[in-house]
């Protein structure tokens, strides 16, 4: 049974799921839709084409699926896509995408998005990722899955940061960053593997021991170019799947440029 405060304003159009609770001061414009057992605590607006999946619940002054943050935008019918059992904490925003980006925002399933946090237009964001009070994603950033962001942090727009790294308080980084990696910085310097993560997600020892092999011989060699040293790594553990999704990563576009421990972008 759904559960609706008189204070609150639902548009004609919104599509509701079974037992969706809305607080007071509430606004749902036309266009969204609410999945089952979604919750919006109180004073919560969400706008557009916006869909927010079951058991996801959004907290107190959260902003939903306004106009994009982009000077380009000319009023394009977007989308912002959100999954399955998100917590949206306080003052949080997120935009849709634009016709230039691809016309979609996308968030996975079990996030957590603490007070302040922002997910800009183009963005797509993996499952059981967490943003940490005021980390900002810029426009056309892409996120992997496990991965979490100190608070502060900010990443600028068309970045990838690959999954089961890690992102210190106060970083702000302005290239890819490897999948299990760790960078910190006023600009992010990388500065090892996650081994934190590695270790709570169950790798076993012979995938982290190939993982700090892998990163030793790309990241603390100097001979030869990160692009051919991550081929070479790429063959020699070809064995282990973490050291094959990293070198793949790293591989995939010649033109990335990726954080490394010298800070140079590479």
């Amino acid at each position: 049974m759904q559960q609706i405060h008189p204070a609150a304003i639902i548009e004609d159009g919104a599509v509701l799921g079974e037992n969706v609770k809305i607080g007071p001061y509430c606004m749902v414009g036309p266009k969204v839709t609410l999945g089952d057992d979604v919750e919006l605590v109180s004073h919560v607006v969400i706008a557009g084409r916006t869909t927010i999946g079951a058991r996801s619940k959004v907290y107190p002054f959260a902003s939903l699926g306004h106009q994009p943050q982009d000077l380009k935008f000319s009023g394009e019918d977007t989308l912002l896509e959100i999954g399955e059992d998100n917590q949206i904490r306080e003052h949080s925003t997120m935009n849709p995408g634009t016709a230039g980006g691809g016309g979609v925002t996308r968030v996975g399933n079990g996030g957590l998005f603490m007070m302040g946090t922002h997910v800009g237009h183009d963005c797509i964001v993996g499952n059981n990722v967490i943003l940490a009070n005021n980390a900002t994603l810029a426009g056309h950033v892409e996120v992997e899955d496990h991965v979490i962001f100190g608070g502060l942090s900010a990443v600028r727009q068309w970045c990838r940061v690959g999954a089961h790294s890690i992102i210190g308080g106060l970083t702000g980084v302005e290239f890819d960053v490897i999948p299990y990696g760790s960078v910190i910085g006023d600009r992010a310097r990388l500065a090892g593997l996650n081994l934190i993560g590695l270790k709570r997600r169950n790798f076993s020892r012979e995938e982290i021991h190939a993982l700090r092999g892998a990163y030793k011989e790309v990241f603390n060699s100097e001979e030869g170019t990160l692009r051919a040293r991550a081929e070479i790594a790429r063959t020699k553990y070809a064995e282990f799947e973490g050291v094959q999704t990293m070198t793949s990563f790293m591989l995939e576009d010649e033109k990335r440029r990726f954080c490394t421990p010298r800070n140079n972008g590479e």
